[in-house]
């Protein structure tokens, strides 16, 4: 098992600087759990702590963007997009400033905080704003090159970091480009794209796929706004079978977003694996991507329903 998607927040905050980049970090009273900590026990002057006030840490990065800083905010999911929504659309996005949102503990993997912190429709909120970028990273060295890419682009990002170890699936070296997919294993017979936590979970239903016969092609699709159609439309093309795989709803999300692609460009069978419009709740983080049907034989058994489905 690797570190966690949070924990390169402040380490790679701490190399941005180092390299040069003008650098600032905003949190809300949750420093030590996002690791922006580890940025200011570095950099003390980079780090404002605005306290329980995730408007306030919104419009502070705004300000701060304003003064030629790269901005970068903390906070949990559900409190850095819900609770700071019109900032983010009003004063970020709007006039295109230079604020990076990267919040951590998204997802049902928060555990046993529950429903309340268990942020599923994070993606959904910032993928539907005008000029923000989505991305979501599978692992530790993804959410690296994600906060690098993030803060050698100018405008708003949205970067979804999490509470859970995730296995490792990268190396350091490799290289992410906005708008690109990874194809992480070729196949003929279904495909497989999938974010985040549920890209290790397609790759483990990918290798029970294959001891059936059954060849998946899996996607990572890291960049989700703007979304890679050209990768998935290709490999859509060849399968003729698409299963996405997301720890979000599937409401408004990467389902959606591939929905979306296909119905306009390519049509063929899709069914969504994620959180079926519900809210969370508390629970082991592994336990709960059972309950909520978000695990491998989950994702084996979408697949195996949709092959049949284009074969008759």
């Amino acid at each position: 098992m690797g570190k966690a998607t949070r924990a390169a927040l402040g380490e790679t905050l701490i190399e941005l600087t180092d390299s040069g980049l003008d650098i600032m970090a905003v949190d809300a009273d949750l420093a030590g759990s996002t690791t922006t900590a580890k940025f200011g026990a570095v950099y003390p002057q980079r780090l404002v702590e605005v306290g329980i006030a995730e408007q306030n840490m919104i419009d502070v990065a705004a300000g701060l963007s304003l003064a030629g800083k790269i901005v970068f905010t903390g906070s949990f999911a559900v409190f850095g997009t819900g609770r700071a929504y019109d900032q983010i659309r009003n004063t970020v996005c709007y006039s295109e400033l230079n604020v990076k949102l990267a919040p951590t503990h998204a997802g049902v993997t928060v555990g046993p905080d529950g429903g309340s912190h268990q942020m599923l429709e994070d993606i959904a909120l910032m993928r539907v704003l005008p000029r923000m970028r989505v991305l979501v990273p599978a692992d530790y060295q993804s959410a690296k090159a994600a906060l690098r890419l993030a803060a050698q682009t100018p405008g708003p990002f949205y970067v979804r970091l999490g509470r859970v170890e995730a296995p490792e699936i990268y190396d350091a070296d490799e290289r992410f480009e906005l708008g690109c997919a990874k194809v992480l294993r070729p196949g003929a017979d279904v495909t497989l794209v999938a974010c985040g936590v549920e890209v290790d979970a397609a790759l483990e239903a990918a290798d029970q796929l294959a001891i059936q016969g059954v060849s998946a092609e899996v996607i990572d699709a890291f960049s989700l706004k703007p979304l890679d159609r050209a990768t998935i439309l290709e490999s859509a093309s060849k399968t003729g079978a698409v299963v996405t795989c997301e720890e979000h709803n599937i409401i408004g999300g990467l389902g959606s977003a591939v929905a979306e692609a296909l119905s306009e460009e390519h049509p063929c069978r899709l069914v969504r694996v994620g959180v079926k419009d519900r809210f969370g709740q508390s629970g082991d983080p592994d336990e709960l991507l059972r309950y909520f049907e978000l695990d491998p034989p989950t994702i084996m058994k979408a697949a195996l329903s949709i092959c049949v489905q284009s074969m008759s």
